[in-house]
């Protein structure tokens, strides 16, 4: 373990420590201070190593790429990445580049056996990628140090965005750090990623040859009528729409689908998230999923077959004409596995 990892991993056994004897009795200091004489701790001491202040320096040649906060000097051929978020960690592995550490959560996605989702699993075990262990609201900073990453990758979509982000000043102590924004389209993702790691020029090779997946498919489908929308319920029940410039519907429209402009029926409502979606309520639903074609998402974990049988969802004329198909929760946010991934749905489910 490098000198940072070690640091850190005194402080994190330190604040333990000092957390179960702040709860022993009055006079002792509260975990709050704690927590942050940790944290000043880490600072100095890794300030004490040499580095600059702006983040730990990479040893060897390096590049520049832009990050939600400002430039960042990165190794021009990292060698140990930690990725902080599993919509971000498939990409990476598209692009054979070496993850040391990986969140494994996706969104909608259970993970297989090896605790990775299914679509990365492989390369991950062939790695020997660790899963990084999710501690409540936070990260496990003892864990990135001690996976001695040259290259720290965070950000993107979700709540590992913003674990990343209140993390930021520990992580750019124990390596150049780069924080993402959420991509809604997965093609911008995967350029953006494969410039951070000096492999852009694998990127077009990837693009053409969706591409020309993309028009077998289209040529091989039957469409159903359309317009088309696009539905997820959330683990509360409560009724979602994708956007029509979401990544689920561009990759239908590629397939000449052609996706309903729900946004104009919902009287232009606030968005969801990164933009993707916003939540409706079951007395309006009616009116804004009123295409005669309707793809859900089982996101919350609630099958179309359940979905047939709520008499909400029965009211929508594409429930009640039989024109409602599913497709897997890796459409919704998809990297570019995911985006092959679903062309292959399409092609399974409309052929």
């Amino acid at each position: 373990m490098g000198p940072v990892g070690e640091h850190a991993t005194a402080v994190g056994r330190g604040m333990r420590e000092g957390s179960r004897r702040a709860g022993g009795g009055a006079g002792r200091l509260p975990a709050a201070r704690l927590l942050l004489a940790g944290l000043a701790a880490l600072l100095v001491l890794t300030a004490c190593g040499g580095e600059p202040a702006g983040g730990a320096a990479p040893s060897g040649p390096t590049r520049t790429v832009d990050s939600e906060r400002g430039p960042v000097q990165v190794p021009a051929t990292p060698q140990r990445i930690a990725v902080l978020s599993g919509s971000l960690a498939g990409d990476l592995f598209t692009l054979e580049a070496p993850v040391a550490v990986a969140e494994p959560r996706v969104l909608g996605v259970p993970p297989d056996a090896t605790g990775f989702p299914p679509s990365w699993s492989a390369q991950a075990t062939a790695q020997g990628t660790q899963r990084l262990a999710s501690e409540g609201a936070g990260l496990s900073i003892e864990q990135i140090a001690a996976a001695r990453p040259d290259l720290i990758i965070g950000g993107g979509q979700g709540f590992t965005a913003a674990q990343a982000a209140n993390a930021y000043p520990q992580l750019q102590q124990i390596a150049p750090t780069v924080l993402l924004p959420a991509f809604t389209q997965w093609q911008d993702q995967l350029t953006r990623i494969a410039d951070v790691v000096g492999r852009p020029d694998r990127v077009p090779g990837l693009l053409q040859a969706y591409q020309d997946r993309a028009a077998q498919v289209r040529g091989a489908l039957r469409l159903p009528p359309q317009p088309t929308v696009f539905l997820y319920q959330a683990r509360d029940g409560k009724p979602y729409v994708i956007t029509p410039t979401a990544a689920l519907p561009r990759i239908a429209s590629d397939l000449g689908f052609v996706p309903d402009d729900v946004l104009a029926k919902a009287g232009n409502p606030p968005l969801f998230g990164t933009g993707d979606s916003f939540e409706t309520s079951p007395e309006l639903l009616p009116r804004v999923a009123d295409a005669p074609t309707a793809i859900v998402l089982p996101i919350g974990q609630r099958p179309l077959a359940q979905l047939r049988a709520d008499p909400v969802y029965a009211r929508l004329p594409a429930f009640s004409s039989g024109q409602v198909y599913e497709l897997p929760s890796t459409a919704f946010r998809p990297d570019y596995a995911g985006a092959m991934s679903t062309l292959d749905a399409f092609a399974a489910e409309f052929r």
